[in-house]
Parts: structure tokens; C-alpha cells; sequence
């Protein structure tokens, strides 16, 4: 028998300063049973990161991911199907990098754990030439305590201001402070 995933639910309230973007947003996330939680909430973390102001040029949705490999995490289509943005989260090798970039005109990897630096190292020389791609990296220890605040149901309240972000709930607050690795800043 399958496992089946397991189900979130999540109630974000953003207020990111940096963008001037505030806004509500009820989220169903499934946990796949090879999933963390601590790669579920840096999802949920790239969702507040990269939500456009508006759906003009379509919603930012969740896509498949880990469960159909030519799907990313998150990804925005506009009104024609044009892919706009295309979000991964974790180590995704070159190839992949690539083929994302020819498909969307902007993608944006969220990178986390104590071994980026050795994926890093093997990975930076082969992406100069995918100038659509930002690659950002979550200090391993922020990442880890971002996960201590998932909930089936949650509550969180993210402040995004220079760069910084602040993702509180009932129970506690978690600083993160995404760095650049390679690409432009822009966001959402």
C-alpha cells in the first residue's frame, strides 16, 4: 500500500516591507511522505518570498515537485500558459537548472542544509550562463528551526524587511535570512 501524503493547513499573513506587498493568503500543503517539514516550510517560505502583487500575470500555485520530476515546487503561469516563474527548493543538479531556465523566464532555487557548500562548490561553475536564475541559500540552522514551527493547522505571520525575514506563530518566532548565491535580487 502507498503512503499517502499528509495534509497542512496554513494561514499566512505577510507584510513584506521590501516589495510593499501585504496580504492574506489560505494555503493546503502536502507533506510527500519522502518529505521533511523542513523542506515543506522553506516551500512555504519561497511561496511568501516570490507571491506576486497581483495575478495579472497569473497566481503563484504549488506545483507537484517531488511527486511528477518535470513539475517544479512552486511555479506561475500567466493567462496564455506562458511559464513566468519556476521555483525549486533544495539541491537540483545543472541539468535541471538548465532546462527550467529554457522553459521559464525567471527561476528561483531555495537552497538549505549543512551540505550546500560542497553542492555549491561542485555546481557554481557550470550556471554563469543562466541569466534568469537566482539561487538562494537558507543557513542550515534557520532552516532547521523554521521546520520546528510546523503545524497541521498554522497561524504564521511573516515581516520581510531588508532582506530579513521574521515568520511568527503562537508558539514561538524564527529569523531567516536568505543569501544570494548568484542571479538578481528581484523577487515576486
Amino acid at each position: 500500500m502507498a503512503l499517502k501524503s499528509t495534509i497542512y493547513k496554513a494561514q499566512l499573513q505577510i507584510a513584506d516591507m521590501d516589495r510593499q506587498l501585504y496580504a492574506d493568503h489560505t494555503l493546503t500543503l502536502a507533506l510527500h511522505p519522502s518529505e521533511t517539514e523542513e523542506r515543506m516550510m522553506v516551500r512555504l517560505l519561497a511561496f511568501a518570498l516570490n507571491v506576486p502583487h497581483d495575478t495579472h500575470r497569473g497566481a503563484l500555485q504549488f506545483a507537484r515537485g517531488l511527486s511528477d520530476t518535470e513539475e517544479p515546487d512552486l511555479w506561475q503561469h500567466d493567462l496564455t500558459g506562458q511559464l513566468v516563474h519556476w521555483i525549486e527548493v533544495g539541491q537540483p543538479d545543472d541539468r535541471r537548472m538548465a532546462k527550467a531556465c529554457g522553459r521559464a523566464e525567471r527561476v528561483s532555487i531555495f537552497t538549505y542544509a549543512s551540505a550546500v557548500p560542497v553542492w555549491w562548490a561542485g555546481i557554481e561553475n557550470k550556471l554563469t550562463r543562466l541569466t534568469n536564475l537566482s539561487l538562494w541559500q537558507l543557513p542550515a540552522d534557520q532552516s532547521q528551526a523554521l521546520a520546528g514551527l510546523a503545524q497541521r493547522a498554522m497561524q504564521c505571520q511573516l515581516t520581510i524587511q531588508d532582506g530579513h525575514v521574521w515568520v511568527s506563530t503562537d508558539r514561538t518566532s524564527v529569523e531567516v535570512a536568505p543569501r544570494l548565491l548568484m542571479g538578481p535580487r528581484e523577487r515576486g
